[in-house]
């Protein structure tokens, strides 16, 4: 048994030995920004090419490269371009893709900034860009060359860096996660104000598992980014402000979906910084958010639920959950009953066995019963009253009023942070 356990520990050392070559052989310790444009309707998408962006350090993932946690609703790959070979991959969702799913999007054409950061590459290579639809087919793509002598690739983040506060250091952060909780409606006067907010946000999101149990793999800083004006702009009521972001309420009409659309200002920001996933916090005592897988979370700071909506929108941001709760009357057809979403905390029983099946205690029935307190499958979840199903009768990401993620979700979390982090 000692013989086998030697074994074992010397082919995980040199996987991730080789791990750690494969980034050394391919890439600087730089980031790679490039910025896109989305646009399109509902029929026809077109991705564009906009800039080329530079900036010191790396802080995403230094090994399992060619490798996804999640699905994503779209992927960005990098390629030898020599060899074809897949050198990194990560997945994304973006706000371009939500969008096509509203009736606006049947009439009219419209682009959204999307931006991604892969890490500098030594030599020459492709770049490919996916967005998938709800049914996981492709949409969409493009490819295109990186040659990293190119004159015109813009260096930021070397000089004038957003002053910031280091909150948390990671046990080993070279193998931890990086979030930047960025403010947004925040005049220089109410950074003072913003820091505060930052650790409630973060004792918030430590005060549930896996994320307690796991905190010393996470390094966290807080970017002051000024605004001109406080709070954040409110169309509904005639209300605009000057701020970092640019941020706003009624996205999609929806009065309580708060986002921005600026997304190269915020990587601006946060430039010369060291971060991979985003929290923005926003000035406002309105209720409001959204999370964005791999691009952003972002959540009002001043309203009594701050607390679990900004821990939700991380959720999504950070793990790709999928919203656990159902409107009455379905508007937006998120999920087709005939394919297993790839969240992997919803489905549609399709391929029930790639979920959460193996959490099921034998003899609970499939579809499961409300009055269980147990792992199953309970209907409505995705937006759905009928056919999409959760694990549990209730979980963080379904109600602002439970105080915990669901084993399922918790299980999702431990082993994206493990993906990353091990």
């Amino acid at each position: 048994m000692r013989k086998y356990f030697i074994i074992v520990c010397l082919l995980l050392l040199a996987a991730t030995s080789m791990s750690a070559q494969a980034f050394d052989e391919f890439f600087e310790d730089k980031t790679l920004r490039i910025d896109y444009t989305f646009a399109g309707n509902a029929e026809k998408q077109e991705i564009a090419l906009d800039q080329l962006n530079m900036s010191p350090g790396w802080f995403g993932k230094r090994t399992r490269l060619a490798e996804v946690p999640v699905e994503g609703y779209g992927q960005i790959v990098v390629c030898d371009h020599k060899t074809g070979d897949v050198i990194y991959r990560n997945s994304f969702s973006t706000l371009f893709q939500e969008w096509l799913s509203y009736p606006e999007a049947t009439t009219t054409r419209k682009s959204f900034e999307n931006v991604f950061l892969v890490p500098m590459p030594k030599d020459t290579v492709s770049v490919t860009v996916k967005l998938f639809n709800n049914r996981r087919e492709v949409m969409t793509e493009i490819t295109h060359m990186v040659v990293p002598s190119d004159i015109l690739i813009r260096h930021i983040g070397e000089n004038a860096v957003t002053p910031y506060d280091v909150i948390q250091q990671a046990a080993d952060t070279t193998h931890c996660i990086h979030i930047a909780y960025l403010a947004e409606g925040y005049t220089d006067d109410e950074m003072n104000v913003f820091l505060e907010d930052v650790n409630i946000a973060v004792e918030a999101m430590f005060a549930h598992e896996p994320f307690r149990s796991m905190r010393e793999r996470f390094n966290i800083i807080a970017v002051k980014a000024e605004s001109k004006e406080t709070g954040t702009s409110e169309p509904s009521k005639g209300i605009w402000k000057n701020t970092a972001l640019h941020s706003h309420f009624d996205t999609f009409y929806s009065n309580r979906y708060l986002t921005t659309l600026h997304l190269k200002d915020m990587h601006d920001w946060l430039a010369g910084t060291p971060y991979e996933h985003i929290i923005v916090l926003v000035n406002t005592e309105e209720y409001g958010g959204g999370g964005i897988l791999n691009s952003y979370n972002l959540s009002m700071a001043h309203h009594r639920m701050f607390r679990p909506v900004v821990v939700h929108e991380f959720g999504h941001s950070f793990a790709g959950l999928a919203d656990e709760y159902a409107y009455e009357q379905e508007q937006i057809p998120m999920y087709p009953h005939d394919i297993e979403p790839w969240e992997p905390n919803i489905t549609t029983l399709v391929d029930f066995n790639s979920k959460w099946a193996d959490m099921v205690k034998a003899g609970t029935p499939i579809p499961t019963s409300n009055n269980l307190n147990t792992v199953g499958a309970y209907e409505g979840a995705g937006y759905s009253l009928k056919d999409v199903y959760r694990p549990t009768p209730d979980c963080r990401m379904r109600t602002n009023e439970n105080p915990e993620f669901c084993p399922v979700c918790q299980r999702a979390i431990t082993r994206l942070i493990d993906f990353y982090t091990k």
